[in-house]
């Protein structure tokens, strides 16, 4: 990750790039396709280490011929695994898959837990995981930080963390706990549209003014 060592953001940068982002992403959820919290849960599982593009191949046809946990609880491994092939790591999906969906039948009556700790007892369910399901399915004002919320917040100096964890704790800080949920998605959006991994657009990034990454490593350059 990128060093700060010279502009941190101060509260009023960090209010006015929410300000900027709510404005430019407005309205942005969830991209993986699903119709309920179930769906969402298995789609975010097969979504590790996979875009969602891919996923949404991939789970149209998946929960038409296994819609409950019960069909899934029901598989063995080697069945499921050709359905969800494509979405890679598909021999620990498919055994984390029918795992999560035999304790979702014995404990908790076919039905997604609603609270992020008993979503993360759940094998192959992550606290990004559980916090994706629990603030998309469930309105938990929770912050689920992946890649892109990771590097974004980062480098915009809403989060100066090391990992993923710290940095989840900084947004939940430095964010109104009512646009958690929102400002998950987003720095999705900026990160996927204009702050990318290798080549950022600061030349077009509305953010440069108040961003650390742009003013530090790449405005002194020029």
């Amino acid at each position: 990750m990128e060093r700060m060592t010279k502009m941190e953001n101060t509260k009023e940068n960090m209010d006015k790039i929410l300000e900027l982002l709510e404005e430019r992403y407005r309205g942005a959820g969830t991209e993986l396709k699903h119709n309920n919290p179930f769906q969402l849960l298995i789609a975010t599982i097969l979504s590790a280490q996979c875009t969602d593009k891919q996923v949404n191949k991939v789970t149209p046809g998946l929960f038409e011929k296994f819609p409950r946990p019960e069909d899934f609880a029901a598989l063995e491994p080697e069945e499921l695994e050709p359905h969800i092939k494509s979405c890679g790591f598909y021999k620990t999906k498919s055994r984390n898959i029918i795992a999560t969906c035999k304790i979702l039948v014995q404990k908790f009556d076919g039905q997604v837990p609603r609270d992020i700790e008993t979503l993360q007892t759940l094998p192959g369910v992550g606290r990004k995981t559980a916090n994706v399901v629990a603030s998309n399915a469930f309105d938990v004002d929770a912050i689920a930080v992946d890649t892109h919320v990771f590097r974004v917040s980062n480098r915009l100096g809403l989060a100066n963390a090391k990992n993923v964890l710290e940095t989840e704790k900084q947004l939940m800080e430095n964010i109104p706990k009512n646009k958690w949920r929102a400002a998950h998605h987003w720095l999705i959006q900026h990160g996927r549209q204009i702050c990318n991994a290798r080549k950022p657009k600061c030349e077009i990034c509305f953010l440069s003014p108040y961003c650390p990454y742009y003013q530090n490593n790449v405005k002194e350059k020029r």
